[in-house]
């Protein structure tokens, strides 16, 4: 238990940032123009200590369910899906800490979340070895460490104040280690430029003899969980950023049918609103991102049922919730890219007008799919369902 002089609640934290979502959207595409980066109202939802949320109000958090953390996640993304990509690690983290009583440096962590602090992390590389290897090292050097190597996709990396990584020693073993971002020889890359996404500070991180103290190292080793799909609150979470931007194009669609649109010539319709095959497609866009929407939060209920059981029980439940995940992510992401592309059939031409910027939600869905093929997602949910397979423990599921 840690004490907090300020006491958050879920229902303070979604109207304080309210505001902050709102500034978000209304200069989501305008940043993606400039390539500017939404600085001031990050930090404004950190302050509002936006990743309290799900952690017990014992820790001094905000309380709340996995539901309520997934559901401001969604409304993050629905506002400007590359902040909410690029919150990622931040809420990852403290879902570490709220579902881990035995997490490593769990009180540090938790100070840390408590003053608002935003995290980065990545173990991808760019080394030419199977996706998943770590090149990186670290070296013991007295009473601490030295680290070297470049890490690629360090999501949410400019928004940061500290960075976690893993790194292999001279014996091969795999450490986890977290560092101020400000540390010597940490150098932050904004070089990511996919067709999508592009402003989530997910470039690469550059560690030059990086110092690293005992206490910002620790062993990875996930083997002794009893559940050890511990990646399923990831993907929920890129499934959660699909939903957002699935509202979002609804959002889109109905303010250009209402505001913009004209019907096209034999149309029966005197107003877009009134045209009968416009109102269908924005109600089918509208299922997408109900769809999208509900899956998620039922997955963010079923995962929470994980919580708090040991031994057979926490393994069978987390396979399963893996599984639903790993559905969930089907559904999002084939909603938000037939919403995204919805959107464009509620009129004509002008609607792809690139001041509009109406092609970003399209992109920004690709991207995040592409973070993990939803094709294997569906094979191991119909191998789980076909024999029992458990899904694989490599952190995608």
């Amino acid at each position: 238990m840690i004490d907090s002089p300020v006491i958050y609640a879920v229902q303070g934290i979604r109207a304080a940032v309210s505001p902050v979502l709102a500034r978000l959207r209304a200069g989501a595409h305008a940043r993606e123009l400039a390539r500017e980066y939404a600085f001031d109202d990050v930090r404004a939802l950190a302050e509002q200590r936006i990743t309290l949320i799900g952690i017990a109000e014992d820790d001094g958090g905000a309380g709340g369910t996995l539901r309520d953390v997934i559901d401001l996640i969604i409304a993050i993304a629905r506002a400007d899906s590359n902040v909410a990509q690029a919150l990622r690690s931040s809420f990852l983290t403290a879902n570490q800490v709220a579902s881990r009583r035995d997490l490593p440096n769990r009180a540090v962590t938790l100070r840390r979340l408590l003053d608002g602090d935003l995290f980065a992390g990545t173990a991808n590389e760019r080394t030419g070895g199977a996706n998943g290897s770590v090149n990186t090292t670290i070296r013991r050097d007295g009473d601490g460490y030295v680290i070297d190597g470049e890490k690629y996709y360090s999501t949410g990396g400019l928004y940061a104040s500290w960075f976690s990584g893993l790194a292999r020693d001279e014996h091969g073993t795999v450490l986890s280690f977290t560092v101020p971002v400000d540390r010597e020889g940490v150098e932050r890359l904004d070089d990511f430029d996919a067709v999508g996404q592009r402003l989530t500070a997910s470039g690469t991180t550059r560690l030059k003899n990086v110092r690293a103290h005992g206490h910002e190292v620790v062993a990875r080793d996930n083997a002794r969980l009893d559940n050890p799909w511990q990646g399923s609150f990831a993907q929920l979470y890129l499934a959660a950023v699909e939903a957002g931007i699935a509202a979002a194009a609804l959002d889109d669609a109905i303010w250009f049918v209402r505001e913009k649109a004209r019907p096209i010539k034999h149309s029966t319709a005197g107003k877009s609103v009134e045209d009968p095959y416009v109102r269908e497609t924005v109600g089918e866009i509208g299922a997408r991102a109900l769809a999208a929407r509900s899956a998620v939060l039922v997955a963010a209920e079923v995962l929470e049922g994980v919580r708090g059981l040991t031994g057979p029980r926490a393994r069978a439940a987390g396979a399963e919730a893996a599984v639903t995940v790993a559905q969930t992510g089907v559904i999002a992401i084939d909603s938000a890219l037939r919403a995204a592309e919805l959107l464009f059939d509620v009129a004509g031409g002008s609607i792809t007008n690139r001041d509009l910027g109406f092609d970003r939600h399209w992109r920004n869905a690709r991207t995040v799919a592409n973070h993990n093929p939803r094709q294997w997602k569906a094979a191991v949910a119909g191998a789980y369902h076909l024999t029992g397979e458990d899904p694989p423990t490599t952190g995608l599921f």
